[in-house]
């Protein structure tokens, strides 16, 4: 998928990956808020580290699947700490920001903070984590 037209093909599958996570974000959330009684900062930190590993999974097969998929555990770790750690820090600040500066309610405020991520989250995807590998090189016999 290279080219523009493949950048959009790819956007639009990270979008359609990014909206699955978005329900199992606003579930965990919701969960570890109203069920476990958790604060709204620290159900956040974690409802995004739950959707980290199911965007992975998903990023992995589908949105990024035709640049191989040698070393999972590595792409994944560096997936976590880049992505992730943006996406955590840049979901909790955001939150911080919308429930107590402007007392947006925490799920509409989540929805927020998603939509702030997404394009830094899908830049530090496509040119950290899933790199194009170029082909081996073909040795003569």
């Amino acid at each position: 998928m290279s080219g523009p037209q493949g950048n959009w093909i790819r956007w639009w599958k990270f979008n359609a990956v990014g909206g699955l996570g978005i329900v199992v974000q606003l579930v965990t959330l919701t969960l570890l808020k109203t069920r476990f009684g958790l604060s709204y900062l620290l159900a956040t930190a974690l409802s995004v580290e739950v959707t980290i590993f199911h965007n992975f999974f998903w990023h992995e097969c589908y949105t990024w699947a035709d640049r191989g998929s040698a070393a999972k555990r590595a792409r994944f770790l560096k997936f976590n700490l880049s992505a992730g750690a943006l996406s955590i820090a840049g979901n909790v600040l955001a939150m911080k920001t919308f429930v107590e500066g402007l007392r947006v309610n925490y799920l509409a405020a989540n929805i927020l903070s998603i939509a702030a991520c997404s394009t830094l989250n899908f830049l530090v995807a496509d040119r950290l984590v899933f790199l194009k590998h170029p082909p081996a090189p073909i040795r003569p016999d």
